[in-house]
C-alpha cells in the first residue's frame, strides 16, 4: 500500500530540508550572525529596561484596577524558570520573525522565484570574497572567459587591447578620434550581473540606417559617455554601473596605437609590412612579427597595479597576434606580468585561426609570445584535450607536439564546446582555472 503524500513519513524529511535551508542563515562568511546578535542584544537591553520601568510602576503606584492586570501579564502565577523560558522564547521568535519579514521586504526586488534568498546572499558573499583575477586579451575569447569567471568571483579585472581598427570600433576611432570601444563593450556585457535585456541592448548592432548601419548600440553609448565625461576611463566606469558589472575593464594603454605586422608571402623572397589589426589576417602568408606604432606606449597605471596585486593572471584565450600580443607589446604590461607574484597561466586556443595561426601547435603559440615579450611570463599552460565536433573550414585543432618538450608545466582539460567547435566552454574553463589556483595556494579565504 502506497504511503499518502501527507503522511508523517513524507512530512518529516521535508520539514528537515526546510530547517536545514533556514539554518544556512548561520553559515560563516555571509555577514548575518553579527547583525542578528546585535539586534538580539539590543532587544534584550530594551526588554530589561522596560521590565525595570514596569516593576517601578508596580511597586510605587497606588492600588488601582489595572495593577492586577499588570501582575497577570507578568505571568507571576508560573514558576520563575518557566516565566524566563516563555518570555525568552517568545522574544527570540518575534525578533526572528520581524527580521525575516524585514529582510524579505527589503530584498524583494532582487529575489528570484527559483532560488531561496539565503542561497542568493551566500553566493554573492562568496563571489565578493573570491580571488583577485586579471585576464589579459581581447575579442570573443576574453569575453568567453569572463562569462565563466564571474560565477566564482567579483574581483575580476580585464585588461583589454586598444589596437582594434575594424568594424564599428574602427569607424568611431577614425571619425571621433577615440580609443576603440568594441572589445571593452564585449567585456562589459560579459561581466554584467544579468545578461538580459540591457546587456543585449548594449550588444545590439544596427542592420540598417544611414550612418548607423554596422554600429553597435554599446559602442555609440560609450562614445557618447566619452564626450560627456571627457575621459575614456570614466566612460567605461559609468557603462559598467549601467550594466551592473562586477569587476573592472581597463585598457592596456590610453595611447592611440596601431598594430603593424611583417608578413612573409608564399613563394616570395621578401616580406611585406601590413598596418592595421583588421588587415593583418587578410594578407595571405605567415606572420613573422608584430609591433605597435608608436612603439613602447605607456601602460595604463591601473592595469599594471591590478596585475601586480592579483592572485592569478590569465593570458588568453584569443587571437594570438591581434588580441593577446597587442597587450604584451606594451612594455610595462609585460614587465608587470613577469614581476607579479600571482599564478600566471596561458590558456592556449582550442583551434587555429585562418590567416593568423595556420598549422600552429601549442609550442608555436608560446614561442610567438616569448619572441615578442620575452621569457618567464607563465607558470602553467592550459590546453584542451577534447576534440569533439566539426571545425569550421581552414581551421585545425591546436595540440601539443609530443616530440618537442615544453619548459612550462601543461594542464590538459576537456575545454572544447561541442556546440561551437573551436571555442572554449566558459563554465568549464573557469572551473579549471579556479581549481588550479586553489591547488597552488590552498583553500581560498
Amino acid at each position: 500500500m502506497s504511503t499518502p503524500t501527507n503522511s508523517p513519513r513524507r512530512q518529516g524529511p521535508l520539514f528537515l530540508r526546510k530547517l536545514r535551508r533556514e539554518a544556512k542563515w548561520l553559515t560563516p562568511g555571509i555577514g548575518i550572525k553579527r547583525w542578528l546578535g546585535l539586534v538580539v542584544l539590543g532587544t534584550t537591553l530594551l526588554g530589561v529596561g522596560l521590565a525595570y520601568a514596569l516593576l517601578d510602576v508596580y511597586r510605587t503606584a497606588p492600588e488601582t484596577w489595572w495593577l492586577p492586570l499588570l501582575s497577570a501579564a507578568s505571568l507571576r502565577f508560573f514558576p520563575r524558570w518557566l516565566r524566563v523560558l516563555l518570555f525568552a522564547g517568545a522574544g527570540f521568535f518575534v525578533t526572528g520573525l520581524g527580521l525575516w519579514g524585514l529582510g524579505r521586504s527589503l530584498l524583494a526586488p532582487f529575489l528570484r522565484a527559483d532560488r531561496p534568498i539565503v542561497e542568493t546572499l551566500a553566493a554573492h558573499r562568496m563571489r565578493e570574497q573570491g580571488p583577485s583575477i586579471v585576464v589579459i586579451g581581447g575579442g570573443h575569447g576574453l569575453s568567453t572567459l569572463l562569462r565563466g569567471l564571474k560565477r566564482y568571483t567579483h574581483n575580476i579585472t580585464a585588461v583589454v587591447t586598444v589596437a582594434d581598427d575594424g568594424g564599428s570600433s574602427g569607424r568611431l576611432r577614425e571619425s571621433l578620434g577615440i580609443l576603440p570601444p568594441g572589445d571593452i563593450r564585449n567585456c562589459l556585457a560579459a561581466l554584467s550581473n544579468d545578461e538580459a535585456l540591457l546587456a543585449q541592448l548594449f550588444q545590439y548592432r544596427f542592420a540598417s540606417g544611414s550612418g548607423l548601419e554596422g554600429h553597435s548600440f554599446g559602442n555609440l553609448f560609450i562614445s557618447a559617455l566619452i564626450a560627456l565625461t571627457g575621459s575614456f576611463e570614466e566612460a567605461i566606469a559609468e557603462s559598467g554601473r549601467v550594466l551592473s558589472v562586477h569587476g573592472r575593464v581597463l585598457p592596456s594603454t590610453l595611447r592611440q596605437v596601431h598594430l603593424a605586422a611583417e608578413v612573409a608571402l608564399p613563394n616570395q623572397p621578401a616580406s611585406v609590412r601590413v598596418v592595421g589589426e583588421s588587415r593583418i589576417p587578410e594578407v595571405p602568408g605567415r606572420i613573422q612579427r608584430v609591433w605597435l606604432e608608436p612603439e613602447h606606449p605607456p601602460a595604463f597605471p591601473k592595469a599594471v597595479q591590478a596585475i601586480l596585486a592579483a592572485d592569478m593572471v590569465v593570458v588568453g584565450p584569443g587571437s594570438l597576434f591581434t588580441s593577446l600580443l597587442p597587450n604584451l607589446l606594451v612594455p610595462d604590461i609585460a614587465a608587470a606580468l613577469r614581476a607579479t607574484r600571482a599564478f600566471r597561466v596561458f590558456v592556449c586556443n582550442v583551434a587555429t585561426q585562418p590567416g593568423e595561426t595556420d598549422g600552429f601547435t601549442c609550442q608555436d603559440h608560446l614561442a610567438a609570445l616569448e619572441a615578442h615579450a620575452g621569457e618567464g611570463l607563465f607558470d602553467m599552460i592550459v590546453v584542451n584535450k577534447a576534440f569533439t565536433g566539426e571545425l569550421p573550414p581552414a581551421t585545425g585543432w591546436v595540440t601539443v607536439n609530443e616530440n618537442e618538450p615544453l619548459r612550462i608545466p601543461v594542464h590538459y582539460a576537456p575545454l572544447n564546446n561541442p556546440e561551437e567547435p573551436g571555442r572554449h566552454r566558459p563554465g568549464v574553463l573557469a572551473q579549471t582555472l579556479i581549481r588550479l589556483l586553489k591547488g597552488r595556494t590552498g583553500p581560498l579565504q
